[in-house]
C-alpha cells in the first residue's frame, strides 16, 4: 500500500491539509460536497502506480482548520488555495479531477490561473449557471428548499435532501468490490453544516457566461466534461455537464456510477481518468 505523506500549508485565513501518494505526474483531486481528502482512497490507490496523487480537505473541512471560523469561506477562497497549494507542489501545470463542487473550482482556477492547469477533468460542475433560464431558477429553488430542510428538520434530513437533488437513491445505489463508502454517522455533521452554510450557497449562485466558456475553449487548459453513466438525465448535476460540454463543443464522458462514482466505482472510475490522463 502506497502510504499518504501527510503534510499542512498556511494560506491567507487558513491552514489548509493536504496528502501526497504515489509517483509520476501531478494529480490534483477536489472533492465533492464535504469530502475531504480521504474521500476517494479507494480511487486514488488505482492511481498511484503512474501519478503523483494530491488530495486534500478544502478549507472549514476536517483538518483544514480556519483562522476565523465564523466567516466562512468563499469561491474566490478556494480557488486561491489550489492555486497557492499547486504553486507550492509544482513547477509545471497540473492535471486536475473536479467533481461537483471540486469542478467548479477547477473551471474557475483555468479562468484565474490558466498556468497551474494541463487537463481538467469535470464531472458534474454544480454549475447553475450553465442552465437555461428556466432549469436555472428550479434549481435555485430546489437548492433553497434543501437549505431549509437542512435546518428545519436536521442535518441527516438534509443530507437525504441532498442525495435527492443528485440522483443519489443509497437504498438503491451499485457500489463495485472494493468500495469504501463512509458510514452517514456523526462524524460527519460538522462537515455537511459547513458545507451547507457556506459551500451550497456558492455553488447555488455559481456562473459561467457564454463568453467565459469560449474564453476557456480557446484557452491552454483541456478541459474534459464529464458525467457519471447512472445519474439521471433530467437531475440538474447532469445538465450542467451538458451544457458545459455544449459550450465548449467537446463530447461529454461518462464514468461509471453516477455523481459520486469516485466512491462507488473507485477501479472502474480510475480507469476511465488514467486513459484521459
Amino acid at each position: 500500500m502506497n502510504v499518504a505523506r501527510k503534510a499542512a500549508l498556511a494560506v491567507p485565513g487558513a491552514t489548509l491539509h493536504y496528502e501526497v501518494r504515489g509517483n509520476g505526474p501531478l494529480l490534483l483531486v477536489s472533492q465533492s460536497g464535504e469530502g475531504d481528502a480521504n474521500r476517494s482512497d479507494a480511487m486514488v490507490d488505482h492511481l498511484v502506480d503512474r501519478h503523483t496523487v494530491v488530495t486534500y480537505d478544502r478549507r472549514g473541512l476536517s483538518r483544514s482548520a480556519l483562522d476565523d471560523p465564523a466567516r466562512g469561506a468563499t469561491l474566490d477562497d478556494h480557488v486561491d488555495d489550489v492555486h497557492r497549494l499547486l504553486a507550492h507542489l509544482a513547477d509545471e501545470p497540473a492535471r486536475m479531477l473536479g467533481c461537483s463542487m471540486g469542478a467548479v473550482i477547477g473551471l474557475r482556477l483555468a479562468q484565474r490561473h490558466p498556468g497551474r492547469l494541463a487537463l481538467l477533468v469535470a464531472h458534474e460542475p454544480a454549475i447553475p449557471g450553465l442552465l437555461p433560464d428556466t432549469e436555472r431558477l428550479r434549481t435555485h429553488r430546489e437548492l433553497d428548499e434543501m437549505r431549509l430542510v437542512f435546518q428545519r428538520d436536521g442535518w441527516l434530513a438534509g443530507v437525504r435532501r441532498i442525495g435527492e437533488l443528485l440522483g443519489i437513491d443509497p437504498a438503491r445505489q451499485e457500489t463495485e468490490p472494493g468500495a469504501r463508502l463512509a458510514p452517514l454517522d456523526a462524524s460527519r455533521e460538522a462537515d455537511f453544516r459547513f458545507f451547507i452554510e457556506h459551500d451550497a450557497p456558492t455553488m447555488r449562485n455559481a456562473e459561467l457566461t457564454a463568453d467565459e466558456l469560449t474564453a476557456l475553449k480557446n484557452g491552454p487548459v483541456r478541459i474534459v466534461p464529464a458525467a457519471g453513466l447512472t445519474t439521471p438525465r433530467t437531475v440538474f448535476d447532469y445538465r450542467c455537464a451538458e451544457e458545459l460540454s455544449a459550450g465548449l463543443g467537446a463530447g461529454l464522458v461518462h464514468f461509471p456510477g453516477g455523481h459520486n462514482g469516485n466512491i462507488t466505482h473507485p477501479k472502474g472510475f480510475a480507469e476511465v481518468l488514467r486513459g484521459l490522463l
